[in-house]
């Protein structure tokens, strides 16, 4: 999981590295922005999507918004049997962006005064974790800094596709291994932090963390076709199969239909299904604080100091290149990869969900590759 982000990441690294935008700054504009100028480059992202389905992706759905512009754009198949155009509009997995709403869920309950963020998660959850962890803060699960391991999968995760994981027993799994680090001495990216707090939302509130999650965020943002699909496989409504390459028996690689998948393994950590229209509506309501109120709001922009390395906050991920910072979140799952990404001031924001045929592997898709650097430049 921590590969696959890091490659994600990378693609937005490239994007960076095709060159500063020179423009006029905003009067003061938000802490750790630079305002830009230049309008979504058309011809690049048409380009960057053009040819779907091949070898690396059966389909993209890609928004460019922001106060510089906007460009809307798909391509692809709903799926290889009967290769109909991709639907624009379609749901899909989107993997860890789910981490944006969870972190905005432990934020407003922390507004409301239900947690403190500096208060260790053993308070709230005691017997979760054994003597062996030190005290472990709210933050510190927010940025993976907590110092708690990976748990444990299914070693064969498409021959168990339909079979139910439960959280706690990921957690479990854990918490055997022993801490990884003391909390507060490392970053290190994991889903097992944001599992903890999808605990931690049901015991605050009574409720269970999908409930939760759609009043105090999907509703808010105005995310109408955004879900939580507990135990449930399917994707419901419109929506663009998924395929995942994998190796035969014989040694070939086969393309196999992934779209039915039971994702409750992951939980608060990234079983949502979205679309990319409800993805840039939470990105733009959460920067402009209708989601989050702005004392909380900060942590979302704050990554931890005093560790190399470190570029997580609370929720998204912080990328600086010629003085331009952008804040994305991306995600994986078997047959979909996405991603959200804003300048804090909201000139750019970008989301897309490409369904890439190895969402999964340690190599980065060229099809997502060009869609950020045509989108970021």
């Amino acid at each position: 999981m921590r590969a696959r982000t890091q490659i994600l990441a990378a693609s937005l690294v490239l994007a960076l590295a095709v060159g500063p935008l020179t423009a006029p700054a905003l009067a003061a504009p938000p802490t750790g922005s630079v305002r830009t100028t230049s309008a979504p480059d058309a011809e690049a992202l048409r380009a960057a999507i053009a040819g779907l389905p091949d070898a690396d992706a059966t389909a993209a759905l890609v928004r460019v918004g922001g106060s510089d512009g906007s460009w809307r754009g798909s391509s692809g198949v709903h799926d290889l049997a009967s290769s109909p155009a991709a639907d624009p509009d379609a749901r899909f997995r989107a993997g860890s962006t789910t981490k944006v709403v969870t972190a905005a869920v432990v934020l407003r309950l922390a507004a409301q005064g239900k947690v403190d963020l500096s208060t260790p998660v053993q308070h709230y959850l005691p017997g979760l974790l054994t003597p062996a962890f030190e005290p472990i803060t709210l933050r510190q699960l927010l940025n993976h800094t907590s110092g708690i391991r990976a748990g444990d999968g299914f070693d064969d995760p498409y021959a168990h596709r339909f079979e139910t994981l439960p959280p706690a027993r990921v957690v479990a799994s854990a918490v055997a291994k022993g801490p990884e680090f003391a909390p507060g001495t490392q970053q290190h990216y994991l889903n097992i932090n944001y599992t903890i707090l999808g605990m931690l939302i049901e015991k605050v509130t009574g409720r269970s963390y999908a409930e939760e999650a759609t009043r105090l965020v999907l509703h808010p943002a105005g995310m109408r076709d955004t879900y939580f699909p507990g135990t449930d496989p399917r994707i419901h409504g419109p929506h663009n199969h998924g395929y995942q390459r994998m190796k035969q028996p014989d040694g070939t690689t086969k393309l196999v239909d992934v779209t039915e998948w039971n994702q409750a393994d992951r939980w608060a950590a990234g079983d949502m299904i979205s679309t990319t229209r409800d993805l840039e509506r939470l990105i733009t309501a959460l920067f402009r604080g209708r989601i989050v109120p702005g004392p909380q709001l900060g942590e979302m922009f704050t990554v931890p100091a005093g560790i190399e390395g470190a570029t997580y906050s609370a929720g998204l991920q912080r990328w600086e290149h010629e003085g331009k910072v952008y804040w994305f979140k991306s995600g994986a799952r078997y047959g979909y990869s996405t991603a959200i990404a804003a300048t804090r001031d909201l000139s750019r924001t970008l989301v897309y969900s490409v369904n890439s045929t190895d969402a999964k592997d340690e190599t980065p898709n060229p099809v997502t590759t060009g869609i950020v650097t045509a989108a970021l430049k």
